[in-house]
């Protein structure tokens, strides 16, 4: 069994500031449960336009945030799990979609992570916080570091097995054979207290 890191880069305003600021190649991390990534969650914009509007919410390739770039710069990083770890990350991830009305985006604590200053904010989180804080959870790792220091590229360092490098786009296609999200990634969740999962 196995949970997948996927770590990226957009051309937004956003993205290319943190790569000036920190050099990184990634600068947004996501966490799916399935090799396909129809099940792929983090914190991130609410709508396309507002880079500090953000929530927790499931991703996927073809967002509008997405949509208008021809590649889609990333990584699929499978990290194998435990039935118990699985079930454990599942586990969290639903819940936080069930509160996700008590959770924020770290705006502040993204910016003061930058330069180095950032500290832990109760239920906000920006994108690599939540990654590392559901592994850290489920004990697929601890990188020793508070998860405000845990930037995009720094899950890069978590235990497993590259799966693929390059254009995102072409990942999904490839998993697909097809558009750039498969028809279960627009199907309904079933989320409980037990995970998330696709809807029968």
């Amino acid at each position: 069994m196995s949970v997948y890191v996927v770590l990226s880069r957009s051309s937004t305003v956003l993205s290319r500031t943190i790569r000036i600021a920190t050099g990184d190649e990634y600068t947004h991390a996501a966490l799916a449960l399935d090799a396909d990534l129809d099940l792929m969650f983090s914190f991130g914009r609410r709508r396309a336009r507002n880079p500090f509007a953000g929530c927790f919410k499931r991703e996927r390739l073809d967002d509008e945030v997405y949509r208008s770039m021809d590649a889609l710069p990333g990584l699929v990083l499978e990290v194998p799990a435990t039935p118990a770890q699985r079930e454990a990350v599942g586990i969290e991830v639903g819940r936080f979609l069930l509160d996700g009305h008590t959770y924020s985006y770290n705006t502040p604590g993204l910016l003061r992570g930058l330069v180095g200053r950032g500290t832990e904010d109760g239920n906000r989180y920006f994108c690599s916080e939540f990654v590392y804080h559901v592994l850290r959870h489920a004990g697929l790792c601890d990188l020793g570091v508070p998860r405000w220091e845990v930037r995009p590229q720094t899950l890069r360092d978590v235990p497993g097995t590259v799966l693929f490098e390059g254009d995102l786009k072409q990942y999904a296609t490839s998993r697909t054979g097809g558009g750039a999200a498969s028809g279960s990634a627009t199907a309904a969740l079933t989320v409980d207290r037990t995970g998330v999962r696709i809807a029968a």
